[in-house]
């Protein structure tokens, strides 16, 4: 992936008076990690934004606060879901001599056979790896060929993941990353407990019906 530079400035303005910067067209951050403490920083709202999105949780980035480089990761996004709009940012400064646990997203390409053969369903389990390397060999993301699940029932697990020896994995070898589900068996058990919970009020009912007959009885 093409370098991402993130210029940034140290800010003053903190707790609830950010709101200002975001008004002036800023998204208000912080930095910390690497033995530094932690320092607020703003950025130009239209640059994050013009990045952000091709991003993963584990793209190294360089942010330059005030013309100092710092490796980065952007461990936590807060985003205003309303407006749409990114509103806070934390990065994780790096030592590229030092390895970092990180979560790496895992992507599913190709078309599995089972899908247009058998009418499989595709069901990811997993969306993302943990996983411990140092910051060169850390993957961006995982891609996984699903284009060779010929058969309801195929699956692909961790163990079967093509990884490089620079990274350690931290879930288990059989845990299950993607399979393949036979859409006739989804339909079986929505139509069972359709039909369990369209019986159940009957038989209510048939006995409030028959508790009120036995009292006209009476």
């Amino acid at each position: 992936m093409e370098k991402v530079v993130i210029n940034a400035e140290k800010r003053d303005v903190v707790g609830k008076k950010v709101g200002s910067l975001r008004r002036q067209g800023l998204i208000p951050g912080v930095m910390y990690g690497h033995n530094e403490p932690p320092f607020p920083i703003t950025m130009n709202a239209r640059e994050i934004e013009r990045v952000i999105n091709n991003l993963t949780s584990s793209s190294i980035v360089t942010v330059k606060v005030n013309g100092e480089s710092h490796q980065a990761l952007i461990r936590e996004k807060q985003k205003d879901y309303i407006r749409n709009q990114i509103i806070h940012i934390d990065f994780q400064i790096l030592s590229l001599k030092e390895k970092i646990r990180s979560k790496i997203e895992v992507k599913l390409v190709g078309v599995a056979p089972a899908v247009k053969n058998f009418n499989g369903i595709v069901l990811q389990e997993r969306e993302f790896i943990d996983v411990e390397a140092l910051p060169a060999d850390l993957p961006e993301r995982i891609t996984v060929d699903i284009s060779g699940l010929e058969n309801i029932g195929d699956l692909i697990r961790v163990g079967d993941l093509d990884i490089s020896d620079a990274v350690t994995v931290f879930d288990d070898v059989n845990d299950v990353i993607v399979s393949i589900s036979g859409a006739m068996a989804e339909e079986a058990v929505e139509e069972e407990v359709t039909t369990a919970e369209g019986t159940e009020p009957e038989v209510v009912e048939k006995g409030k019906k028959e508790s009120e007959e036995e009292e006209e009885k009476k």
